[in-house]
Formats: structure tokens, sequence, C-alpha cells
């Protein structure tokens, strides 16, 4: 009797999962062993699932136009163990397709060329290096997802490691470690923690995934001396949002144990205001406090960065639609911003965003281009910028979403600039992005030097990640990214 075609399909599916299941101790071996990120263009495959891995090979269809298999990455996998490799950022999926393109072949043979920079450079007895010390001040909506993805990104070579967190008193301190914990462990938005979690109220720790956690009780950043907790030359991510200039982010310099300040939220007079990946190389050692901007400069400046690259921006209006904070009252009530006292999840708010004038002191190209405006709307998370541009050189909408979608895939932006391609994707479709923003093609709009793009970011995990690699950048973490780009 022969075989169904449905049967065979089913069975292919079966056959891949079988092969990913195989592949991932593999991945988890690279990594632990020999400090390697298997990545499949750009999507980090390291502690991902079975069918996580599965969607990553498929999205490489959408990109490259060309079917990508498990049976195309496994040998190469399997063949990566077997190299001695030295620590990189391994792109699989990149990898995957030259191989396919060249017909297959000796696995091994090819990874010796492409991956000859790291190939027998492993150094057992060098260890990892010596981990940084993270600190969180405040643990609300970024500090909690900062928290996940640094217990996510322990080990192997990342270096940094979360050693405390610190909060006001609250009274009963067992039970507000239980409540902050239960924070961490659930949440409304990005689902349950991926792990365990466990408190010690006499330690007053939070063990995530084995990092132990000090929680710190303080009124104030000079209350605390973090030597006191074993924990030196830390780098304090403020998350708090109360003090934006100098003066008051200087506070936790005069603490023992801490090296630099690290704002999540845009600084004011002096300070650097850094988007990751577009004006990093601003910073010097000297740099002791340090902004990581906001989401929506997050967002939008590595759009702009790479049209005004490639078109030119001669001026533009930047209309944001964004998720309401917790910064708005739930229910009408006095708030000192004009319009934010009315009911978050039953208004859309209009209000000021600050995000077009900061786009200038990450790009001072842009210096009096842009006009800005919000609209907060009753989403909790998930936010859109519209840039309505007008552009130095003549386009259309294939031209311009064929440049943005090369820039996601095969630029040093493809951290920062996701692209989809899609008529049915919704705000949702994009919790837990890990891309500062994401060009949405099917909404795009170009005519002659007129250009309207609308672009996704999840304000709160795309952020998020966004302050890691800052973070890392602080910390002179840094990794070599194979394969390089073909000149």
């Amino acid at each position: 009797m022969s075989q169904h075609p449905s049967d065979t399909v089913f069975q292919q599916w079966h056959d891949n999962q079988a092969l990913v299941e195989q592949m991932i101790p593999m991945i988890g071996s690279l990594y632990r062993h020999n400090n390697v990120v298997t990545t499949l263009y750009g999507r980090s495959q390291f502690n991902r699932s079975v069918i996580r891995i599965l969607k990553d090979h498929r999205f490489v269809r959408k990109v490259e136009g060309t079917e990508l298999s498990v049976e195309d990455t496994y040998p190469l996998v399997k063949a990566m163990t077997e190299l001695n490799l030295g620590p990189a950022h391994v792109d699989i999926g990149k990898l995957g397709v030259a191989f396919k393109k060249q017909g297959g072949g000796d696995a091994v043979a090819f990874l010796r060329e492409e991956l000859a920079e790291i190939v027998d450079a492993h150094d057992p007895d060098a260890g990892n290096g010596e981990p940084k010390d993270v600190v969180l001040y405040g643990f609300g909506r970024i500090g909690r997802i900062l928290a996940r993805v640094l217990v996510e990104k322990a080990g192997g070579g990342n270096l940094l490691r979360l050693r405390a967190i610190v909060v006001r008193g609250r009274g009963d301190i067992a039970k507000d470690l239980e409540k902050r914990a239960s924070l961490l462990r659930r949440d409304s938005v990005h689902g349950p923690f991926d792990g365990t979690i466990s408190v010690d109220a006499e330690a007053r720790t939070i063990t995530a995934n084995g990092n132990v956690i000090q929680v710190i009780y303080a009124d104030a950043p000079t209350d605390v001396d973090y030597t006191e907790y074993g924990i030196d030359n830390a780098v304090v991510v403020d998350n708090t949002g109360i003090w934006r200039d100098e003066a008051g982010l200087g506070q936790h310099l005069q603490c023992k144990g801490v090296a630099k300040a690290l704002l999540t939220a845009p600084g004011k007079g002096d300070i650097k205001n850094i988007v990751y990946g577009i004006n990093d190389g601003d910073l010097s050692d000297e740099d002791r406090i340090i902004s990581a901007a906001s989401c929506t400069t997050n967002a939008i400046v590595p759009v702009l960065k790479v049209l005004n690259d490639e078109f030119g921006v001669e001026h533009g209006h930047v209309e944001t639609v964004h998720s309401y904070t917790n910064d708005q009252n739930l229910i009408d009530n006095y708030h000192k911003g004009d319009r934010r006292g009315r009911s978050a999840p039953l208004n859309m708010v209009l209000t000021e965003t600050g995000a077009a004038k900061a786009v200038a002191k990450a790009l001072p190209e842009f210096d009096g281009k842009l006009t800005g405006n919000a609209i907060r709307v009753p989403t909790p998370n998930v936010s859109m910028a519209i840039l309505n541009l007008r552009l130095e050189k003549e386009t259309d909408a294939a031209a311009l979403n064929d440049y943005l979608r090369g820039m996601s895939l095969n630029s040093p932006f493809q951290k920062q600039i996701d692209f989809v391609d899609s008529s049915e994707v919704v705000s949702t479709d994009f919790v837990g992005n890990r891309h500062a923003g994401i060009v949405d093609a099917k909404a795009t709009i170009a005519n002659g030097k007129n250009a309207v793009l609308y672009v996704w970011y999840d304000n709160e995990f795309g952020y998020s990640c966004q302050v890691i690699r800052l973070l890392q950048h602080m910390s002179n973490v840094s990794f070599l990214k194979l394969p390089r780009a073909k000149a």
C-alpha cells in the first residue's frame, strides 16, 4: 500500500524533531564548554525548545528565499563539536545556506575554512574570564525583565553576573521577598519565568536558576555599601527613573563597590545617551554615568540611520503609538502631566515624546530634522513608531523594503532591526521580540521622495535586550561573530 503524501510530511516533521533533540545537547555543550553561542540569522539557538528551533529554520525561507532544514544544519553542529572551537557567536543559519549552496560535502572541511579563526582555539585552562558584577537598582517592569535576561545568559562567555537588586523596605521582609520573587516568577505579559526560583528570607536572597541574587533594602543610593555583600567594581543599572542627571545618578558612584551607573531612561545634561549598535563607539573608559536612552529612541534610531545612509533624510515626523505604562492612572485621577491623569485602559491619550529630539543625541546629523508626538493606547506592551519622512533620493516601497530586509539580515544592525512581511501580524505577535525595532513591510508606503514606515517594538523586552548589549559593551564583554561577511 502506497504512503499518502500527508503521511510523508508528518514523518518528515517527526524526523526533524528527532534531529533537533539530538542537536540541543550539542548546542548546550558548545555554549558551556567552548563559549560558542549558536545563532540562526541572529536568533540564539541556546536554551531554546525543539519547536522554537524548527520555527527559526522555517524563518530562513522567508528571508533567503530558500528552505533550510535541520537536516542541513545538523551535520554542521555535529562537526562543530569535533573542532575544539574557541569562543565566538556562530550563525549556523548562514553557514547552512552557504553549505547547501555548494552542494554539501565534508562538513568538517567546510567549517575548518569558514571558522578558521576559532578552530582548535579552545583553551580549557583559560577559563571564561572574570565575571562582571551587575546590580539592579529598582525592580519594576524593566528591572525584572533585565533580571530574566541576565539569568538566562549566565554562564558561558557572557561574564555578566547579576549579584543584587536594590529596593525600598516594606516592613515584613519575608513577605516582601516572596512578593518580589512571585513577580519575577509570573508575568501577565511575558509569561512564566523559564526555570526555578526560591527565596531565603534569612539571607535576604532570591535564587533563580542557581543564580543567588542579594536583595538589598535602601531608601537612597548612598545608603548601600556593596562591598559588604562581596560586590566590587559593579555596574549599577538604575531602573527607577527618579534621577536622570549627573548629580542624581552620581549618588551611585559614591557607594563602595560601584564603578559605573547605567540609566534605563533618557539622560539629561551632559550624560551620553547611547543607542547600542549606533553610537556606542562614543563611549570611553572614563564615562562612568551612561544613559541607554528610551525604548522609542532605540526602536527608531537604527532604522533612521540606515535610511539616511542610503537615501538621505531631509526631515520628518515621528508618531508613536505607545502602550500605557505604570506612570499613568488606572482610573481618572490627578497627574502632573497633561492628559495622563485619565484612565489608561479606557482612553487613547495624546501626549508628548522626547524621542524625536533624542534622535540627534545618537545621530547628530538629524538635529532639527524631526518632530514627534505620542499616543498612549490601551494595550500593556508592544508599541509602534510611524516614521513619516521626506527623503533626498526617490524610491518605492519594494526597493525600500528590499533594502531594509537586507539590513536586518546582513549588516552590523542585525540585532537592532528586524523585518516582518505579513499582512496578518498584530502587536501581540511581537511580545518578547529581542530586536530594538521591527519594520512592517506590508505597511510601507513610498512614492518618490516621500516615505512612511511602520516600526513595531516591544517597549519592555526589546528595549531590555538593548540595555544588556550596552551593559556588555560597558563591561568589555565582546564576541567574535562568524561567519564574517564576504567582501
